[in-house]
């Protein structure tokens, strides 16, 4: 796998180029579904923030959607203790949610409206958050860990990599207990290979990727 060095922002163009580019070619619906997969302290949040900066100046509706608002209720995500990594694997996110808020509305001859959040985990309840609707031409961007193996039907995946040993310095002390989870991913979901584009930020200042699918 070749990288090249290159800054968040100038990723973030090419990324926005490249969707844009998809648009004319493509054969689905009339809207695109962009993934940014990784742990947390990868900063998927932070790079699905910059493409959207650049798809608006490009003339685009977005929609950036975090994992953390489809958590499922603190009952079923923690049935098995606050701590179990096969729960936090397998229960954590509630994938038919996301389907059915995120990406059905999404499919050719869908609606449109989009859910933003689903469920707030601090407070333990629904967000109640409203409908926004999305015009043709609109991009929505998911962003958060686990996104991949689920089937969803993505446009362009992004995975941004940390080495074990950077993903355990980074790791704040609350979710250390997750850290065996990412090299079961890895092993049954590989997402290096599952991911269009794959970024290593092992040094957050100094990223490298493989570039954008050809």
């Amino acid at each position: 796998m070749q990288l090249e060095a290159i800054t968040w922002e100038r990723m973030a163009e090419r990324l926005a180029a490249h969707l844009d580019e998809r648009t004319a070619a493509r054969d689905g619906g009339p809207w695109l579904r962009l993934a940014v997969d990784g742990a947390p302290p990868a900063g998927t949040g932070a790079l699905a923030d910059l493409t959207a900066a650049e798809l608006r100046l490009r003339g685009r509706s977005v929609l950036v959607v975090a994992a953390d608002g489809f958590l499922r209720p603190a009952s079923l995500r923690l049935e098995h203790g606050r701590q179990d990594v096969e729960s936090y694997l397998r229960g954590w996110y509630d994938t038919a949610a996301l389907w059915r808020e995120v990406f059905g509305p999404l499919e050719p001859g869908g609606t449109g409206r989009v859910l933003p959040d689903l469920w707030d985990p601090v407070a333990d309840r629904a967000t109640r958050s409203p409908y926004t609707e999305l015009p043709p031409g609109g991009v929505v961007i998911v962003h958060g860990p686990l996104l991949l193996g689920h089937w969803f039907p993505f446009d362009l995946s992004v995975h941004i990599r940390l080495s074990p040993g950077a993903l355990a310095r980074r790791t704040e002390e609350a979710l250390r207990w997750t850290l065996p989870a990412y090299p079961r991913y890895e092993a049954e979901t590989d997402p290096v290979s599952a991911a269009d584009v794959v970024v290593r930020a092992d040094d957050p200042r100094h990223p490298a990727w493989t570039g954008v699918p050809h």
